[in-house]
């Protein structure tokens, strides 16, 4: 049973916290003129995914194709480790290019008004992605008389780009017959309610600083204001809870990549509810008697992806990203110490492709004398190309005789060949079961 669920199911009856920032040269650069609290991008990235942001801006600033390219580069990290939906653009010269952002990760590109060549774009990328993946950049009000013609020519949503519209100019709005994005330099509660009050306003994109409150606490500060927001709320209530002689409950935690157990912890009803006012795992401690936020001395901070609560609703089921250790030895998980093990053979298949591919990436950066692996690196795509071609072959061979053993042989060294494939070309399982899970 999920005990804890989005307040909110349908993604469009909220409104969307969108932290923004620009990429230049490898480093987050700051958007409207404020301050950049971090020049790690996915650092920055991971910690908005984390902190509760509902999706994220990117704006390539790159004036190279070099630069472009190395942007393209940290946007399919970011998408393969925020965990949010992004938006980006801003160096659109041809359809290539916003294909290059869709297959990063984006979910949809924006294209800047004021560049005449993408507003020629805007029909054709949407006719041939799909207009929910096509958004407008608006870089001030005096564009907004063309936002009917936008829209015709296959934009979803238009993004202004000025930040912090005065009152008179976003009740402008309510004229208009499309969705809208606004910006904002300052990620106030009072100025993102403001602009979000507007029934035509799916989102605030805000400038994040060192100073500000993280995505989560400015959105239950929104929703103090009536925003309908994206936040925590436990679908089975306390008092429902099992609790035992201490009136607690006890939390098991997954790391919610891997299923991993990392640790087990108590809840009283305040660390529960601080854990969903937050989304960071707090527990009561028992020796202490007292809160206790997990990471607030260590930095290994828990975000909460999930919690679930078991069939005799006596225990909780966390699943979270761990930043760190979360043991207080240090070690990855607190579960270390081997008692007894009876060898067996790992049969999860991810695991098995997961450690397969970490024995192929190995290879090439350790090569190893007569490794077939270093061989097919060794001569190049090339060889690695033919050497998949022909085990396809094989496996349609193979199809035809009545023997499934033959199949299986077959399309063992098919995936074989397909990961040297991915290791070549810097393609990752997780890369290839986000695009499964997107389609």
């Amino acid at each position: 049973m999920t005990a804890v669920r989005k307040e909110n199911d349908v993604m469009n009856e909220y409104k969307k916290v969108i932290p923004g920032f620009g990429i230049r040269e490898g480093k987050a650069a700051a958007l409207w003129g404020a301050d950049c609290c971090e020049n790690d991008v996915l650092a920055l990235s991971r910690y908005y995914g984390d902190s509760g942001a509902d999706e994220l801006f990117l704006y390539d600033l790159s004036e190279t194709d070099e630069d472009h390219e190395r942007s393209i580069g940290l946007i399919k990290e970011i998408a393969r480790t925020a965990d949010v939906p992004i938006i980006t653009g801003g160096r659109v010269r041809r359809l290539e290019d916003v294909k290059k952002y869709l297959y990063a990760g984006a979910k949809a590109v924006f294209l800047n008004v004021d560049v005449d060549e993408n507003v020629d774009l805007m029909k054709e990328a949407s006719d041939r992605f799909g207009d929910d993946k096509i958004y407008a950049w608006l870089p001030d009000f005096t564009w907004l008389e063309r936002t009917a013609e936008y829209s015709q020519l296959g934009a979803s949503v238009m993004i202004l780009g000025c930040a912090c519209p005065s009152e008179a100019e976003t009740a402008r709005l309510e004229e208009k017959e499309e969705t809208f994005i606004l910006s904002s330099d300052c990620p106030d509660a009072a100025v993102f309610s403001s602009m979000l009050a507007s029934g035509r306003v799916s989102g605030v994109i805000g400038s994040m600083t060192g100073k500000s409150p993280s995505c989560m606490e400015l959105k239950q500060q929104l929703k103090k204001n009536g925003i309908a927001v994206d936040t925590f709320q436990s679908a089975v209530a306390w008092e429902d809870f099992k609790l035992n002689s201490d009136g607690l409950i006890p939390v098991i935690v997954q790391d919610y990549r891997t299923s991993e157990v990392l640790m087990m912890a108590y809840m009283n009803q305040e660390a529960f509810e601080a854990t969903l006012h937050s989304g960071l795992m707090t527990y009561f401690s028992r020796s202490r008697q007292s809160l206790w936020l997990k990471g607030e001395t260590s930095g290994h901070y828990q975000y909460v992806k999930s919690l679930s609560l078991d069939c005799d609703n006596d225990t909780l089921l966390a699943k979270v990203n761990q930043i760190g250790a979360a043991c207080h030895t240090g070690a990855r998980s607190c579960f270390f110490q081997t008692l007894v093990k009876k060898e067996y053979q790992e049969t999860n298949p991810l695991k098995v492709f997961e450690d397969v591919f970490a024995i192929i990436l190995d290879r090439k950066e350790n090569p190893k004398e007569g490794s077939y692996t270093n061989y097919l690196f060794d001569k190049g795509i090339d060889k690695i190309l033919k050497k998949l071609g022909e085990e396809a072959t094989e496996i349609v061979i193979a199809a035809k005789n009545p023997d499934p053993e033959e199949v299986k042989y077959e399309i063992s060294d098919f995936l074989y060949h397909m990961m040297v494939l991915m290791a070549d070309k810097g393609v990752t399982w997780e890369d290839i079961t986000r695009e499964l899970a997107n389609r």
